[in-house]
């Protein structure tokens, strides 16, 4: 396992092979062990099959070790593909204001018209906040009021 962690890229999965390969024939192993743990003496049985039993616990404990280290991978790997994908994105939100002042520019809108559109949204933007603390105001006293 501690070859697996410092493995390069390349040969992460050939180390995986080789540890799934390891687990696999101790489990043969394992299963060969209790076969023959239960033509062990009796007062010697309980104690073979309690070892063989701590063994198989055991390597289910690396297994899951294995399974946890190749899900955390493949979770690495497609953060990986995700942040590739996001950086080859360009990006429009700087450029989209400029846009929209060059395509009205071809419509044929003048400056001033577009400075009167700005400003426009500007006073929008603090009617909406006005109108919103209004409605709170009649809200509060609405609420007092009625209780």
């Amino acid at each position: 396992m501690g070859r697996l962690e410092t493995a390069d890229k390349q040969s992460v999965h050939l180390v995986e092979n080789e540890i799934q390969a390891s687990i696999d024939q101790i489990f043969s192993h394992l299963e060969r062990l209790e076969i023959l743990s239960s033509k062990e003496p009796p007062n010697k049985r309980q104690n073979a099959k309690l070892r063989v039993d701590q063994l198989k616990y055991d390597v289910q404990h690396l297994q899951s070790a294995l399974r946890n280290f190749q899900h955390r991978r493949y979770t690495r790997e497609h953060q990986e593909r995700q942040r590739e994908e996001l950086l080859s994105r360009p990006f429009t939100t700087n450029g989209t204001q400029k846009k929209i002042l060059d395509i009205a520019n071809m419509l044929g809108l003048s400056n001033t018209v577009m400075r009167l559109i700005e400003k426009r949204a500007f006073q929008d933007k603090y009617l909406m906040i006005g109108g919103m603390l209004l409605t709170c105001v009649v809200m509060f006293l609405v609420v007092q009021y009625l209780t």
